[in-house]
């Protein structure tokens, strides 16, 4: 009897262990952009755009540093700000906010030293001690679930390789493969927390809520998301199409690649 008991015991504990890894791992952690989430564009030290091509679909402003170059109205599906503004100190504000809650976010599973192309996560918290990179398909499988959640610490810099893609499939396997809901198609649930800069490369299809310290590069293509930069400057080196309108409610689609 004693020796039964200690093995009830023993995998007592081991069931215990395995539930909290799995909390650790797949659960979810409130990330609240205030303010910022009506961003597509939210720079820290300016925003440079080089082609009249490029269009947002979002408000797009800095601060403290308010310069935005070569972005006309016609190009901005919502407000522009080309001055000093109220709105954008508080979305930065808001935006520093939400990157710390990223930061403190749990780990579940260490990817250092690991390209993201050919992997398929399912939902939960990934960490990089370093710089990360994606070179290819990235697929991120929500098992089904509309509300999953992706959050991707990186300790340095996030470097996304031309023609690369972030996708979402809901994936529930006793109906068979979904189309993407709303707010997957606008990387509403994805969050990049980047510990320096990020450069997205030529025409890459990217998705999720990109929150860089520093700066951030987009070098053409369609980003599903929002770029927004604590203390860096925003470039687009060539034609970008932002879809970031806000996430909550979820606004419709404007375009879909």
């Amino acid at each position: 009897m004693k020796l039964l008991a200690a093995l009830l015991l023993v995998l007592s504990s081991l069931a215990i262990g395995a539930s909290a890894q799995t909390d650790i791992t797949v659960g979810t952690t409130d990330i609240t952009l205030g303010t910022a989430d009506k961003f597509a564009l939210l720079g820290g030290s300016g925003i440079t755009n080089v082609s009249a091509l490029s269009f947002m679909i979002g408000d797009v402003g800095s601060a403290p540093t308010p310069g935005v170059t070569g972005i006309l109205k016609s190009q901005v599906k919502g407000t522009l700000y080309l001055a000093a503004s109220p709105v954008t100190t508080q979305a930065q504000s808001d935006l520093t906010g939400a990157y710390s809650e990223a930061v403190g976010a749990p780990c579940g599973t260490d990817l250092t030293g690991k390209d993201l192309g050919g992997m398929t996560l399912g939902p939960g918290v990934y960490c990089f001690s370093s710089s990360a990179g994606l070179t290819g398909a990235l697929v991120l499988d929500a098992h089904g679930d509309a509300n999953a959640q992706w959050i991707f610490q990186i300790g340095s810099t996030l470097t996304v390789a031309n023609d690369s893609t972030v996708s979402i499939i809901m994936n529930e396997k006793r109906r068979g493969p979904k189309p993407l809901w709303a707010k997957g198609l606008e990387g509403c649930n994805v969050y990049w927390q980047v510990g320096s800069s990020a450069t997205i490369g030529d025409g890459s299809i990217f998705r999720g809520k990109l929150l860089a310290l520093t700066s951030i590069t987009l070098n053409g293509g369609v980003f599903h998301g929002k770029a927004l930069a604590r203390n860096g400057a925003i470039t687009m080196s060539d034609r970008q199409l932002v879809n970031g309108p806000p996430c909550d409610p979820p606004a419709p689609v404007e375009f879909v690649k």
